[in-house]
Order: structure tokens, then sequence, then C-alpha cells
């Protein structure tokens, strides 16, 4: 395992609740903070105060619930935003400032401007808050010189982090890791933190990719949630740093399910039945060939444990793909004998019943089936 210092943010509070139509109360706030907080992520990104008097006061709420997390506020870029965030007892402040062409001519600034920014935000939120984290939006659409002159000015007026978004998830793993690793090269003395958004379904990839090009952070959702087709998902992300490239993290993943189906809920954002880690099917089997060997062998066709997420392994699911090795293995656990013949009979029932109804047949319908036959 490869001990890492890696430093998730979860910014499900904000980002996430940013998806359209999606509205957290204040209880629910809390409870998506204790069970984060209970998983084990070290930093949280709770809102946005300047948004609502009533956001102001949950964000408050949070931070002073006596939590183990480092709480921040989003900011736009703008001393008045800073002064919201004040108020709400934060630990510290993130700031954003676009770098791309297009959103520094939406706001009808040029780049001189944001670098005057820069200078001046430093001083007002560094007198305020002792961690000051500035986002260069909309980086992976940014000119790179001019990334590279708003990194160097950050640096200069001492800011503690530097979040890279890919606001409209345009970049891919390889462009991720590109960028990161010039980054990284350039500025070795700064903490790069990755934020991507999953429009072209590579969030997660993209943050991986950042982690190995030398982001020290990474910001994620629960269930990937957020705007458009939301963000890189926390417990894909994590899951893949320990099982796929072999980072040891403090994280206490047996919480993942609990976590997931809770913000699922909460935030009426159900997830695919096939939603890796913690989809309803992501650990199901009904192919003979599969299932035959996962009797034997569990990790011969599943790689993830079900208890270190937190559930338990879902049963056998029959249908038209299925053989008889994993029929008779079920009916002997259950204690039915029948004959050989009477269970090509009951397999071929099995599978027309599944074709039928165009769907899997559970193992408590099995049994029924089977004892119907003898």
């Amino acid at each position: 395992m490869i001990e890492s210092k890696l430093h998730i943010i979860d910014t499900t509070l904000r980002d996430g609740e940013q998806a359209p139509g999606v509205v957290f109360s204040l209880e629910e706030k809390l409870q998506i903070a204790s069970l984060l907080d209970k998983v084990g992520i070290p930093e949280l990104e709770i809102g946005m105060p300047a948004i609502s008097k009533q956001d102001s006061d949950d964000i408050y709420t949070i931070c002073t619930s006596g939590f183990k997390f480092k709480s921040l506020g989003w900011c736009r870029g703008n001393e008045t935003d800073i002064d919201y965030a004040l108020r709400t007892n934060c630990d510290g402040v993130h700031l954003s400032l676009p770098v791309s062409n297009q959103h520094i001519k939406l706001l009808g600034k040029d780049r001189r401007w944001v670098l005057e920014r820069v200078k001046q935000l430093a001083k007002y939120a560094k007198d305020r808050f002792s961690f000051v984290s500035i986002g260069a939006q909309d980086a992976s659409r940014a000119d790179f010189d001019f990334l590279k002159e708003f990194v160097a000015t950050t640096n200069y007026n001492g800011f503690d982090r530097i979040r890279l978004a890919d606001t409209v998830g345009i970049m891919n793993p390889f462009s991720t890791h590109e960028m990161l690793s010039e980054l990284t090269k350039c500025f070795p003395n700064t903490v790069f933190e990755f934020h991507g958004h999953n429009d072209l379904g590579m969030a997660t990839a993209n943050a991986l990719a950042a982690v190995k090009g030398g982001a020290q952070a990474v910001s994620v959702t629960v269930n990937g949630l957020g705007e458009r087709a939301g963000n890189s998902s926390l417990e894909e992300l994590v899951m893949a740093l320990k099982m796929s490239m072999g980072y040891n993290l403090p994280i206490h993943t047996e919480y993942f399910s609990d976590l997931c189906r809770y913000v699922e809920n909460a935030s009426g954002r159900r997830n695919g039945a096939s939603k890796p880690i913690i989809g309803e099917m992501a650990m199901r089997h009904e192919s003979g060939i599969h299932t035959n060997w996962i009797i034997k062998e569990l990790d011969s066709y599943q790689i993830l444990e079900a208890e270190k997420i937190g559930v338990s392994q879902p049963e056998l699911v029959f249908g038209k793909h299925s053989g008889s090795n994993a029929l008779l293995a079920l009916l002997k656990k259950q204690g039915l004998n029948i004959s050989r013949e009477q269970s090509k009979d009951l397999l071929n029932s099995i599978k027309q019943l599944s074709i039928n109804s165009k769907g899997w047949v559970s193992e408590k319908e099995v049994i029924s089936m089977c004892k119907e036959l003898i």
C-alpha cells in the first residue's frame, strides 16, 4: 500500500446542493455532515454564506456543532462574500476567480483585473481567516501561460491552496495528468486541488489522473451529486485509490452505504442500478459462468467486498443466463434435494420466467418454485 497524505474535500453541501432541484433541510445537512465526519472526511465545503440568511444560519449551525472536519465557506471573488462567511464561524474560505478568456469576458473584465483581484482579496481574506483557498475557475479552458501566471500570483500573495476547476467537464485523464504534472513541476511547493465535473463521464477518472500528476487534494461529492452530470464521486474515488492504485487512506469506507443511501434519499436523485460501488446491481451475479466460480472464490469475478462498504453480499439472482451449478448450490444450502432431471426442468422454468418478465428471479422465488416441483 502507498501511504498517502491526499486531502479529500467533500462539497456535497455546496456543489452537490447546486444540482437542479436539490434542496437540503438543516436536519439533512447536519445528518450528511455527521455521516461524512464518521467516514473521516477531513474537510467540508459546507455552502455559500452569501446566498441567503437561511444558508448563512445553517452554515453557522454546522460550524458550531462540534464536528472534527475543517469547514470552508465558498465565496465569489469579492469582499462582501468574505464578510458573509466571517459571520458563519467557518474555519476558512474558498474564493473563486475566472481564468479562462470566456469566463473573464462574461464578467466584462480582463486578465489584469483577475491578477489585481488576487492581490486585493489575499490581504482582505487572510486578515480574517487563517486558511484561504483560491479557485481557478474554468482552468481546463484557460490559456496555460496565463494559468501559470495566476498560480505564481496566488503563491506570491500567500494563498494556502489552489483549486484547478474543470468547470464544464471538458478534460480527460490524459489532459488532466499533463496539466497537473506540468504545474507541479513549475510550482513544486504549491498545494494543488483538483475539482472535476462529469459532463463527459470522466470526473472520477480525471481526479485519479490529477492525483497521479501531483495534486495533493481533490474535491468530491457523495454519489457524484452536482450540477448537470455531477462531480467526481467520493465513494468511487476512494475505492479506486485504495483498490486500483494501492493508496492507504484513513477513510472508514464501511459507512459508505449509509452515507450514499442517505444522500440519495435527501437529494431525491436516485442512483442507477449499475452505479459503481453502491448501485443495487454492483455486486449481483446471474451468468452461469460467473456464479459457478464466485461460489468457489468470490474474487474470481468480484473485487469488491460488500462488508468493506457496509452492506451484505447480495444474494445470487437467476435468469436466462443461469447455470445448474448455482441452482444446485442454492438448493443444497436450503436442504432441498431434487433429481438431476428435476433440476433441468426447474432451470428451464426459471429461464422462461426470466424471459417472460424481462427480469431476474430471486432466490426466494427459486426456492418457492422448487418446493412446488417436489
